[in-house]
C-alpha cells in the first residue's frame, strides 16, 4: 500500500523530507505558503529560492492550501519553524487526518513554555503520543537532496510506529534506524543548534579545530546531561541523533547555525546577521528556551549560557569565551 504524506513546510529541509518520500516509493504533497513557489515546484520540478539546481520528483506535488494537502493523508511531516508550530497547528487543526502519524522535522524548543516540539503536537493538536514521531539526524538539506549518503532516526513511543516512519523513508541513498527516545532525539536535535552557534562564534574568532573539537564534546555534554534529566536514553546520544547530528552541523558550512555564529564572531551585529540570513538558524530562538528548560530541572549548561548571553544581553564574544575556559576546574564527568 502506497503511504500518502502530506509535507507541511516548502522550506528546504522540508522540501527535501518530500523528495525522500517520493523517492522511497511513496505519495507526497508538499505544502508551502508562497504560490509562487508551490508553481515551480509543480510545473519546473524545483524549489529555486531553497535547493536551485536540484531536480524534484514528478511525482512530488505542491499546494498552498493545507487542507488540500492533508486531505487523506496517513503521514503528516511538519517542517515549519519551530515558534511557528502552535499557530500553524491551530490553523490545521480541522483538516488533520485523525489518524495520521504526525511527524516533527523541527529542532527546536517552544519560547514560553519550553515545550519540546512532539509536547506542541500533542497539545496544540490533541493528537496522543503514540502517533507523534521525530525524525532527525546528521542531515544537511542540500546533500542528502543530491542524493549523497545519509542517515537518520525515526522516533516514536510507539515502536510500530517508528518502523512505518522507517519504511516510508528508506531509499538507496539514505537509511533510517528506529528509536522509541523520542526525547533524546529533541534534546540532541534542538541543543546542537546552539552549541554550533558557538563553534560558529568561535571559527569567525580564528580559532581552530582544538577549539571546534572542545565545544562540540562538551556541548554534547551539556546535551547528555539534560538528556538524563529529562529521562532520555544515554546511548542516543552517541548515535546519529547526538553525536552524529552535532558533528554535522558544528562542521559543515552549510549548517545555517554555524553560519550565523561565524558571522557573529567576525564582527557583525545580531541585526545585522538576521538581515543576511535567509532560513531560520532555530538555535538563535530557542537558546532561551533551552535554558529555562535546564534551570527547571536544575541542570548547568554553560555553553548555552554563554550563547544566550552574547544574543540576547549584551556579552561580547570574546569575554563569553573567557567566561567559558576559565571556569573553575572539575573532573570531566561533570562538565566543562
Amino acid at each position: 500500500m502506497t503511504v500518502r504524506t502530506a509535507v507541511m513546510g516548502a522550506g528546504s529541509w522540508g522540501t527535501v523530507m518530500a523528495k525522500l518520500f517520493c523517492d522511497a516509493g511513496g505519495d507526497a504533497v508538499l505544502w508551502g505558503r508562497r504560490p509562487e513557489a508551490v508553481a515551480a515546484i509543480n510545473e519546473r520540478h524545483e524549489n529555486p529560492d531553497y535547493l536551485p539546481g536540484i531536480t524534484l520528483p514528478e511525482t512530488l506535488r505542491a499546494t498552498a492550501d493545507p487542507a488540500e494537502a492533508l486531505d487523506g493523508a496517513d503521514v503528516v511531516a511538519v517542517a515549519v519553524p519551530a515558534q511557528t508550530l502552535r499557530a500553524n497547528l491551530a490553523a490545521w487543526g480541522p483538516h488533520l487526518p485523525p489518524d495520521a502519524l504526525v511527524v516533527s522535522l523541527m529542532k527546536g524548543v517552544e519560547l514560553g513554555t519550553s515545550r519540546l516540539m512532539s509536547e506542541v503536537v500533542r497539545e496544540a493538536a490533541d493528537v496522543p503520543a503514540e502517533r507523534i514521531a521525530v525524525f532527525c539526524g546528521p542531515n544537511l538539506a542540500r546533500e542528502i537532496a543530491s542524493g549523497q549518503p545519509g542517515a537518520a532516526v525515526a522516533a516514536c513511543v510507539d515502536e510500530a510506529q517508528a518502523r512505518r516512519l522507517q519504511a516510508a523513508t528508506m531509499t538507496p541513498y539514505f537509511r533510517v534506524y528506529t528509536t522509541t527516545d523520542v526525547v533524546g532525539c529533541e534534546l540532541g536535535g534542538a541543543v546542537k543548534n546552539i552549541v554550533a552557534l558557538c563553534v560558529g562564534m568561535s571559527v569567525g574568532l580564528g580559532f581552530g579545530a582544538s577549539t571546534q573539537a572542545l565545544l562540540m564534546t562538551r556541548g554534547l555534554a551539556e546535551i547528555a546531561r539534560l538528556g538524563a534529566a529529562l529521562g532520555a536514553d544515554e546511548h542516543t546520544f552517541a548515535g546519529l541523533a547526538g553525536m552524529g547530528d552535532l558533528i554535522g552541523t558544528c562542521s559543515s558550512p552549510l549548517s545555517r547555525n554555524r553560519t550565523f555564529g561565524e558571522n557573529l564572531g567576525r564582527g557583525m551585529t545580531l541585526d545585522e546577521v538576521i538581515a543576511v540570513t535567509k532560513q531560520t538558524a532555530e538555535g538563535v530562538k530557542s537558546s532561551e528556551a533551552v535554558l529555562e528548560l535546564a534551570r527547571k530541572h536544575n541542570v548547568e549548561m554553560p555553553i548555552a549560557e554563554a550563547v544566550a548571553a552574547v544574543l540576547y544581553h549584551g556579552m561580547p564574544i570574546k569575554e563569553a569565551a573567557i567566561s567559558l575556559i576559565s571556569r573553575s576546574p572539575k573532573a570531566e564527568r561533570y562538565g566543562m
